[in-house]
């Protein structure tokens, strides 16, 4: 979102501004909102029917089905031919996690996509990113039914999972588009709610940091009863969670910005005092300390945003989760769902200022000191004369006789100055949505039965941003007279100062007329979905056990809109901001058909104690993607009891979703650290020189070598939707073993490979790939380095500055992409009696990853992102694992280790070519560092329950025990949303030990 990787309000004795809406205000607000909806529901959905024999009790009333993600098939000895990894609300508790997005970003099998360690860059939701290949293609389900998303994309926000009703969390990593329709080509995570609560729970939790901070609290009450002898049930539960942030400068590793690639201090040339950027001698230059002089072709003080900045988003969220059943005869049981949620997410920014646009500022201006006002007549050629009466005169363009003021000069100019002035900049994301299902289910047969189902949702995000400057009002404040009047005479403009250092911007009128308003951004979601499902089995087969089977259809229409007030939807209008929020509208619906079957082919035969041979198929026919048709088949064989093969293939699909088809073309941010033109680069090099003049670049500046780095290592970028776009195809694959010995009682050992290959994939060409398009082969007939890829700034030359005449880098989406990923799934499970009365219980879940290739064209790298990060790649480990060893006491007490694992990474081959080895040696900030490599990092949690009696439950927890600090690798080697505070505080723990305390109540 914003300029440059900045946020915070409250470092420094500062107090944090709009951390969060007036609690009972809210409350009452809320409580009005939500009564009426959900008075009146009173019935319960079961989940989707399938299993996986690594559930060894499936938590579920009725232990005769087992239910897991993966089919639909329900049959209580079917052993699913693709795997399914289960996090269980024990596993949970023991970790005292507070939203899903924790603890799934740390699955083995995912790598972290948006969440709560994301500041600059967090719209408001998280989102969970199976397999490292994006987060738009995995599928979130609640109860195995899609939820109302987020935003335009159609991904679902973790934030909104009522985690005090959820009974497990299946996590199916490969394709299910076959058996969920679209979105499910990295894999399905499945929200299992709890069946037939009966009783009261109410859970109270809270956790801090050892340094005092990031607090965070959470209570949730859950009230549930059966009634009619076991024929109905419902459920209600509300929860409140409240979470304080974390700055960066309150951590030793993020007080103070170091760049990458040059272990000096970093920061932004956006700053105090001011960078000027032409006309004065040699290009550009910072003002000097007594703010008379420029100090010509220097820049050594850039501004250090991170204090500013938070490691934690300030979180606060009010939930009600309701559900009920009845059944009315054996052949007919109603249910019903209610979710409804509202929860405010915050990010707060550094201070704004001018950046990196170019403004008029008349020479007379009484805010330019002498010094900088002479540069300026030197940049411009005037005479000395000439430019003492430009700086003399009293009037603006015109005299007061109405003729024009032949001595008034105007001065184009860019003066970055950072505006502490005027406070931070931040934004609310307020998510409102409600999601609810009605069905009914039941018996056709004695082997056979239905289910069909409704569900319709709507979500509502206002993003409401303050603190940032209005680009006109800007103007009028830069157009002074002598006698302090803005020359544009608009109502309450008064003189802005951004040649003065700090504290001295001007008055707090002026402060206001720039800065005191306020853009809105509303993102609207809708989702209706009707389903039909019939399972059972046919009474025959080629086994004792009969084909079952599964046939159903599905219709589903998305609509989703994101409307900006007239600022925020034009580009350049909001300073600092990034990049315009212009209005999208669009929607599709697709009706799907699917069927699958499950046949045994040989039970209890020498070479089989069985085999069983699963199929699947659904065709979809998209509004706006046209028909597709996907299927799978798998297999399992148990060659002896406790011993299991299996493999399952899938021909899957994604259709374009709505941003990706309708968003309109505008240029936002991205990260690069050096410009292939900056500097000496083109001086005395014809042909690179020529590339950049073609590009825009003005060729007195490319000549002079001028043109500056990326400011804060951002450049501006170009995107938009593609109504063109056609649907994504996906070959995923999974073969492995699953081993349960007789031998050893309690052991289960799993090990599966899984493949992915998106052809055709929606995707746009990396900050990395469009550098390497033209510089690679830098030439003016090299139609990459032509301003259709890549637009210059047409008065610095550079790749930053204002978006509505700065590009960027222009990357366009296309089906052009290509993704390909492997690897290895290990899973262990060992639980035993030591004696009499202590138990122990011990897990391992890991994953190798072989490859994660992405490649946008068929002329672009193949780029490589296991094991490296860069601004083309987030960390992701090769290897990582989560193993827990349990000892439980007497039944009463558990003491409970939990170490997680996150192999070595480094620094991409490739941007080392593109931009340079990131910094070894001797920083002035932190020693003696290395910020070519993160090394393995191991992260120990310890956590103690006390079953008090059967009514109260205890728990304990310290958080990375050892208090491992985060490598630091500088703060311009990745992408501002991952790569923030000179770490990846997404990929690594940035808050330290902490520690939290929680009780549970049962009655």
């Amino acid at each position: 979102m914003a300029i440059d990787q900045q946020p915070g309000i409250g470092h420094i004795g500062l107090p944090l501004q709009n951390k969060g809406l007036d609690y009972m205000r809210k409350y009452s607000n809320l409580k009005a909102s939500v009564a009426p909806m959900v008075l009146g529901l009173a019935m319960v959905s079961t989940p989707v029917l399938a299993q996986d024999q690594d559930v060894q009790d499936a938590d579920a009333a009725d232990e005769s089905v087992i239910v897991v993600t993966g089919s639909r098939i329900s049959n209580p000895n079917l052993e699913l031919s693709s795997p399914v990894g289960v996090v269980t609300s024990e596993e949970l508790e023991l970790r005292q996690t507070n939203t899903a997005e924790q603890f799934l970003r740390e699955l083995p099998s995912a790598i972290p996509s948006t969440g709560s360690a994301v500041n600059n860059g967090n719209g408001g939701s998280s989102f969970v990113n199976l397999r490292g290949i994006g987060s738009q293609r995995n599928l979130v389900l609640l109860d195995g039914r899609r939820f109302v998303p987020a935003d335009t994309t159609g991904r679902v926000d973790l934030n909104s999972i009522p985690l005090a009703v959820i009974e497990r969390t299946d996590v199916l990593t490969g394709g299910a588009t076959t058996t969920y329709g679209a979105d499910a080509i990295s894999g399905v995570v499945n929200f299992v709610t709890k069946r037939d609560f009966a009783g009261v729970e109410l859970n109270v939790g809270s956790q801090i940091t050892e340094q005092g901070d990031g607090n965070v609290f959470r209570t949730d009450l859950t009230i549930g009863a059966n009634f009619d002898d076991g024929r109905g049930n419902v459920v209600l539960s509300v929860g409140y969670q409240d979470q304080d942030p974390i700055f960066q400068g309150d951590r030793s590793f993020g007080e103070f910005n170091v760049s990458s690639f040059s272990g000096n201090a970093g920061g932004s040339s956006n700053a105090i005092p001011a960078v000027i950027v032409g006309p004065i001698p040699g290009g550009f230059g910072q003002i000097s300390p007594d703010g008379t002089v420029v100090q010509s072709g220097v820049f050594d003080r850039p501004f250090n945003f991170n204090p500013f900045n938070i490691f934690l988003t300030p979180f606060e969220r009010f939930n009600i989760y309701s559900s009920g059943r009845y059944e009315i005869n054996e052949n007919v049981e109603l249910f019903s769902q209610a979710v409804f949620s509202k929860q405010t997410v915050n990010t707060i920014i550094a201070p704004g200022g001018s950046f990196f646009n170019n403004y008029d500022i008349n020479l007379n201006n009484p805010t330019i000191p002498i010094g900088i006002a002479n540069q300026f007549c030197a940049g411009l050629g005037l005479t000395a004369a000439a430019c003492t009466a430009g700086i003399n005169t009293p009037f603006g363009p015109t005299l007061a006789d109405g003729s024009v003021n032949p001595d008034f000069v105007n001065v184009n100019t860019q003066v970055r100055r950072r505006t502490i002035e005027a406070g931070t900049r931040q934004s609310a994301f307020t998510s409102t949505l409600f999601n609810i299902v009605v069905g009914a289910r039941g018996a056709i047969t004695d082997n056979i039965s239905y289910e069909v189902s409704g569900t319709y949702g709507e979500s509502e995000r206002i993003q409401t941003q303050t603190g940032f400057a209005r680009r006109s009002r800007l103007d009028d404040s830069l157009q002074a007279l002598p006698n302090g009047t803005c020359i544009s005479g608009n109502a309450g403009c008064a003189p802005i100062n951004l040649f003065g250092l700090e504290g001295n911007l001007g008055t707090q009128d002026a402060i206001d007329y720039v800065f005191n308003l306020t853009q809105q951004v509303i993102t609207r979601t809708s989702i209706a979905t009707v389903n039909g499902t019939v399972v059972g089995d046919l009474g025959f087969g080629f086994s004792e056990t009969p084909i079952q089977f599964a046939v159903g259809g599905e219709y589903r229409s998305f609509e989703a809109t994101r409307n900006s007030d007239s600022a925020s939807q034009t580009p350049g209008a909001v300073v600092g901001a990034g990049g315009a929020a212009p209005d999208i509208a669009g929607s599709y619906d697709v009706y799907d058909a699917f069927g699958e079957l499950s046949i045994p082919i040989f039970e209890g035969e020498s070479f089989a104690e069985s085999l069983t041979l699963d199929l699947g198929a659904r065709y979809s026919d998209y509004s706006t993607a046209g028909t597709k048709f996907t299927w799978k088949a798998g297999g399992t064989w148990e060659v002896i009891p406790g011993l299991t093969f299996r493999g399952n293939y899938q021909r899957s699909s994604r259709a374009p979703n709505i941003g990706e088809l309708f968003a309109p073309v505008s240029t936002g941010l991205s990260n690069l650290a050096n410009d292939p033109c900056q500097g000496a680069a083109p001086v005395g090099n014809a042909t690179l020189a020529a590339v950049c003049i073609a590009q825009g670049a003005p060729a007195g500046v490319v000549n002079a070598g001028t043109i500056l780095p990326p400011a804060a290592g951002q450049i501006n970028i170009t995107t938009g939707g593609n109504p063109n776009l056609s649907t994504e195809q996906a070959n995923t694959w999974t073969i492995g073993t699953a081993f349960q010995p007789d031998a050893i009682p309690g052991l289960s050992v799993t090990v599966d490979y899984w493949n992915i290959k998106v052809t055709g994939a929606v995707s746009s060409p990396t900050v990395g790939d469009a550098i390497a398009a033209c510089f690679d082969n830098a030439n003016v007939a090299n139609p990459f380095c032509s301003s259709q890829f890549i637009s210059r700034n047409p008065s610095t030359g550079g790749l930053d500055g204002d978006p509505s005449n700065t590009k960027g880098l222009i990357l366009q989406q296309s089906n052009l992409g290509t993704i390909s990923t492997d690897g290895v799934d290990v899973s262990v499970r060992y639980n035993t009696d030591i004696t009499d009365n202590i138990g122990l219980a011990m897990s391992f879940d890991g994953t190798w990853t072989n490859k994660n290739l992405f490649q946008a064209s068929s002329t672009a790298l193949n780029r490589e992102c296991v094991g490296f990060y860069s601004v083309n790649c987030n960390p992701q480990s090769e290897f990582a694992f989560s193993q827990r060893t349990s000892v439980t006491i007497d039944e009463d007490y558990t003491i409970s280790l939990r170490w997680r694992y996150l192999s070595g990474v480094e620094q991409e081959p490739q941007d080392i070519l593109d931009n340079g080895q990131a910094f070894i040696g001797n920083s002035p900030l932190f020693g003696d560092v290395d910020f070519t490599q993160i090394p393995a990092e191991s992260y120990f949690d310890l956590s103690f329950q006390w079953d008090v009696n059967e009514n109260v439950l205890f728990t304990l927890t310290a958080q990375n025990i050892l208090d491992n600090q985060p490598t630091v690798v500088g703060s311009n080697i990745g992408s501002t949303a991952f790569n923030s505070g000179n770490i990846y505080p997404s990929s690594y723990d940035a808050q330290g030990r902490r520690y939290g305390a929680s009780v549970k109540f049962k009655f």
